[in-house]
């Protein structure tokens, strides 16, 4: 009995994050990207985002959340269904349902979404088209249409 008592008090109690506690409870489904991360090129994923570091290139989040956090510094187009941005972004944002500029956020670039929300302290320049967004033809459909009509 006293060999096993011993044992018992001898192994170390489990970690935070091997209990499921506060190191592993970063919500599933949702990516981060760090604040030293650089990354240039087409960025997809099929899960919410957060953008802490440096992206240059194109980011498409088609029906997800992306949010550029407060470090994050954008040089992309960005399309995804809900757009949140803290940080600076250099490019156009199209949001299927909603674009939300927060006080901290720096966007250079046109706003395409039904719904739009600027926040005080939020600096902006661009345009703004707001409503259901129109479908993209393939160039070979715009050549076709223009040549067909009009003989």
């Amino acid at each position: 009995m006293f060999k096993k008592t011993e044992n018992t008090s001898a192994s170390p109690a489990p970690s935070a994050s091997a209990r499921g506690g506060p190191a592993a409870s970063t919500a599933r489904g949702t990516s981060v990207i760090g604040p030293t991360l650089v990354f240039k090129g087409e960025l997809s994923a099929d899960e919410d985002l957060i953008i802490e570091g440096k992206i240059e290139g194109t980011i498409a989040h088609h029906k997800k959340n992306l949010t550029v956090g407060k470090q994050g510094r954008v040089k992309a187009d960005i399309h995804a269904s809900r757009v949140t941005i803290e940080g600076s972004v250099d490019g156009d944002i199209h949001g299927d349902e909603i674009v939300l500029l927060a006080p901290t956020a720096h966007v250079n670039g046109n706003i395409f979404a039904p719904r739009i929300k600027i926040d005080d302290g939020a600096t902006f320049n661009g345009k703004v088209q707001m409503g259901q967004r129109q479908p993209q033809f393939s160039v070979a459909e715009a050549k076709g249409s223009a040549t067909g009509s009009g003989v």
